[in-house]
């Protein structure tokens, strides 16, 4: 595993280059249905459009970003490669790893010899704007790793044994999304980290805060929501329906 002191001096010339690091974006959409009803989540329509397209439509659009990265099931690489051809900035479609993890880790080997910085976004989040992107992006050029959120609304509990252990302060809980964007070597190293020590994370920035590598936020939207049961198809129908009508 890469050293951290090197990491933070390679984060330190990312953050030098802030006119425009070049920005591999990897998009995970390796999940299964399970929430879905046995709908794939991916290749379903909203609003005539599979999410996977409106997804890597977002990134194709964003001036940040350089090149995409598609990580996908194994079953779905034939039709996944037919979809991302409509987009110039697709580098590869590769398959995935057994776990999240290891999809990602699986999407940086392909990343171009240039990338200095990777957004790591949901294919399941296809309403992303552009603004997320380029507000996470630039703030991970200047500090090394940074990740959109939102305040959480309602009071959260604390519980193990089903009674409440513990009632954290609102004001300081933040829902987390994506992308997540970081120094590629960073990543890298915090991956490489997380399998070695077979550490559980649910996302890339728990790989990063294990290695005592601080994230910074930038501001999310309840709109950037992930496509994980019907309902959410819904949301997302209406949220598409009040960007039409604005």
């Amino acid at each position: 595993m890469m050293e951290l002191s090197k990491i933070y001096r390679k984060a330190l010339r990312v953050r030098r280059a802030l006119d425009h690091p070049y920005c591999t974006a990897v998009i995970v959409a390796a999940g299964n249905a399970a929430r879905m009803g046995g709908t794939d989540k991916i290749m379903t329509e909203l609003a005539g459009v599979p999410v996977i397209c409106r997804t890597l439509a977002a990134f194709e659009n964003a001036v940040q970003v350089d090149e995409i990265i598609v990580v996908t099931r194994m079953e779905l690489l034939e039709q996944m490669s037919e979809l991302a051809a409509a987009f110039s900035k697709v580098r590869m479609v590769v398959p995935g790893g057994c776990d999240r993890m290891q999809s990602v880790m699986n999407g940086l080997r392909e990343a171009s010899d240039k990338t200095q910085l990777v957004a790591v976004h949901d294919g399941a989040r296809p309403l992303v704007s552009d603004t997320i992107i380029a507000n996470t992006i630039s703030k991970a050029a200047k500090f090394g790793a940074a990740a959109p959120a939102v305040p959480v609304k309602d009071t959260i509990k604390v519980s193990t044994t089903g009674a409440v252990e513990a009632t954290p302060d609102r004001k300081t809980l933040f829902a987390v999304q994506t992308p997540q964007v970081f120094d590629y070597a960073l990543l890298c190293g915090a991956l490489e980290n997380a399998k070695n020590k077979k550490l559980s994370i649910t996302d890339d920035c728990s790989a990063v805060e294990a290695l005592g590598m601080p994230v910074q936020l930038t501001d999310g939207s309840e709109e950037n929501l992930k496509i994980t049961t019907p309902i959410d198809l819904a949301f997302a129908e209406a949220i598409l329906k009040g960007r039409r009508n604005a």
